[in-house]
């Protein structure tokens, strides 16, 4: 096959714009205008999330979430290394400290067993991340919280519209974080929202993320003028990304569907390749339900480069993921991690990612997975 085929290629269609062009009637442009309400009310009503703040990043949900927490010098964060560096810089703004737990080997999600063992008296909250979209395994995690009090919050950047046992997640930490980037199943070029379930921050929440200033409260006629009240800063999203956004969100359902069937096509391609080859697919538990946002597959670690490397030459843009926080230069300053990180480790090391997003053809995914027999073949494997 000639044509390269791209790892991903963000949704986009001309609908996405007769949002934007409408505008131009309601000239209003920077954020918390009307499509940044439409957003909000469709996320609390299909995530059954008490509020929802968008945002102009999954980054800016955690730094407001990390506000929140008023944290003090010492004060400890538990979380897992294999995650996105922003899961970890929220926090570390605040002065907290970074406490990496080891994933799961199927999940790759954090391991509740390792959890409690890394409680402390200064551990103030747990960052858990839906892993490509999989859930964690909730109840466990709610129990251990609800257990030491400690506050709970959901990295779902990847997982919009996924579930555990059929509740969406990000509505079962105190608070949640979603990712709009052009890299998610629905985006805006980027964006994101902070979901509130834990009612004692909402006030606060809009505060922070109104720079600081008490103008929802003017907005609500609750005051007559607004002014700095807190800490904050500017992270709304403008009212043009909210507007391509809400062209997105009302076809989310139809989207989600249709990577849940590529997703499944890779799969069933690649369970005879599993068989055969010292390949893995991905893990999905029965509590878990995914929204297609992304597939991959481990080989040996010795060999996955060589993979990465035979699979571009052959025109299929392939990638690894997250070099783990705790091994990367700046992680290793902050964190010193005294145990091992093993799951983490291997699993990072053997990783690989394929093309996944809505134009990819299923003939396409079958050649994919032609070509990674042809490579196993030439290793004689």
């Amino acid at each position: 096959m000639k044509k390269k085929i791209i790892f991903n290629v963000p949704k986009f269609d001309k609908d996405d714009l007769k949002n934007i062009n409408n505008l131009t009637s309601l000239k209003h442009y920077s954020g918390n205008g009307y499509f940044t309400n439409k957003c909000n009310e469709w996320l609390v009503k299909n995530l059954k999330c008490k509020e929802s703040l968008l945002v102009h990043s999954c980054t800016a949900a955690l730094e407001i979430s990390a506000i929140l927490l008023n944290l003090k010098a010492g004060d400890e964060v538990i979380m897992p290394s294999y995650t996105f560096v922003s899961t970890a810089n929220a926090f570390v703004l605040r002065g907290a400290k970074i406490v990496f737990i080891d994933v799961d080997k199927k999940t790759l999600n954090i391991n509740p067993k390792l959890i409690e063992k890394k409680i402390t008296k200064k551990t103030r909250a747990i960052v858990i991340v839906h892993y490509a979209g999989v859930s964690c395994e909730m109840e466990k995690i709610k129990k251990i919280t609800k257990k030491n009090r400690i506050i709970l919050i959901e990295d779902a950047a990847q997982a919009l519209l996924s579930k555990y046992k059929g509740k969406p997640l990000g509505s079962f930490g105190d608070l949640a974080t979603i990712s709009f980037h052009e890299t998610k199943n629905i985006h805006c070029g980027e964006g994101g929202a902070l979901l509130i379930n834990n009612k004692k921050f909402i006030r606060r929440a809009k505060i922070i993320k109104d720079k600081g200033t008490n103008r929802d409260d003017f907005n609500k006629k609750i005051v007559k003028k607004y002014t700095w009240v807190d800490l904050g800063s500017s992270y709304s999203l403008s009212e043009i990304n909210a507007a391509f956004l809400y062209s997105q969100l009302k076809k989310a359902k139809e989207i989600t569907r249709k990577r849940i069937y590529i997703w499944r096509t890779y799969n069933k391609f690649f369970s005879k390749l599993e068989k055969k080859y010292q390949i893995t697919r991905p893990f999905v538990p029965k509590y878990a339900g995914i929204n297609g946002h992304s597939y991959f597959i481990f080989i040996k670690k010795n060999l996955r480069n060589d993979m990465l490397n035979f699979l571009n030459k052959k025109n299929i843009m392939a990638i690894f993921h997250y070099i783990p926080l705790h091994s990367s230069p700046y992680g290793k300053k902050l964190s010193k991690t005294n145990f091992t990180l093993e799951n983490t480790d291997l699993k990072a090391a053997s990783i690989i990612r394929l093309p996944m997003h809505l134009n990819i053809k299923e003939r396409e995914i079958k050649h994919i997975s032609n070509i990674v027999t042809e490579y196993f073949k030439n290793q004689k494997i």
